[in-house]
């Protein structure tokens, strides 16, 4: 496809407004691909494992909506893969880093090698994809990241140290790195979530689940669309809005 110019309900999009989503396969990734799609955005698409799943994501999206999408398998947590990755991209104005795992256990029976999986997919990634999408957006002296977080960013959890780490990390990585790129118009932000419902959850009983869920004043989890929607209302934000960590859990924390 070949197309100038998408269009959506509402009306004619630019389709010079290119999107990198990491992590798009399934959850929070895919909804936020379905939305960007929605608005004609060019998409890079990736995921680590479910290379089928984010083929047939990327034909559906390119087949109902007058886009490019462009699926790649990759670990975004090595360096090496995010290079190979970024050799596909021309031009990029907006950087969604989805990707993420986490860990449940207690620390001193985590081994070295779990620990630093966690660390490179939450956490490397984003200097990993910042380093090379940043010079692309300097050029047009302008663009979007938005990190997606969490709220075991801000207060930690037991027995999720390592992922509570890491996604502190994202935090303070957002902050400083939206003071650095502000004067270049370009705005860092990110959406720490509560519980959403995604198969990161599927490790809890439906016990564990119900107790938790009893816990959030919405009295439910959050969908992947709602996270989404969230991120939409980022893009739409006033270039002033940078340096936010914008907390999405129902009222939880």
């Amino acid at each position: 496809m070949t197309n100038q110019i998408a269009f959506t309900d509402a009306g004619a999009v630019d389709t010079q407004r290119t999107a990198l989503v990491t992590g798009a396969s399934r959850g929070i990734g895919l909804a936020v691909a379905k939305a960007l799609a929605r608005r004609g955005y060019r998409l890079y698409l990736t995921c680590r494992n479910s290379e089928k799943e984010l083929t047939e994501l990327s034909h559906e999206l390119s087949e109902t909506f007058p886009i490019i999408c462009t699926p790649i398998c990759a670990d975004m947590g090595d360096f090496r893969e995010v290079n190979r990755v970024f050799t596909q991209i021309q031009d990029l104005t907006l950087l969604v880093n989805n990707a993420g795992v986490s860990h449940i256990g207690l620390l001193h029976e985590m081994s070295v090698e779990e620990w630093q999986t966690v660390m490179n997919v939450n956490l490397n990634a984003l200097f990993y994809t910042c380093r090379l999408a940043v010079p692309m957006m300097l050029k047009r002296h302008a663009g979007k990241i938005i990190n997606i977080s969490s709220v075991w960013g801000n207060a930690g959890a037991s027995m999720e140290v390592a992922y509570s780490a890491s996604k502190g990390g994202v935090n303070a990585f957002t902050k400083a790195l939206a003071k650095e790129l502000a004067p270049s118009n370009i705005q860092v932000n990110a959406i720490a979530c509560g519980v959403i419902d995604t198969d990161m959850n599927r490790c809890f009983s439906a016990e564990e689940l119900a107790e938790l869920q009893a816990e959030i004043p919405a009295d439910r989890m959050g969908r992947p669309d709602e996270v989404a929607q969230m991120l939409l209302s980022l893009l739409d934000a006033p270039s002033y809005l940078t340096g936010q960590v914008i907390t999405l859990d129902g009222g939880w924390m």
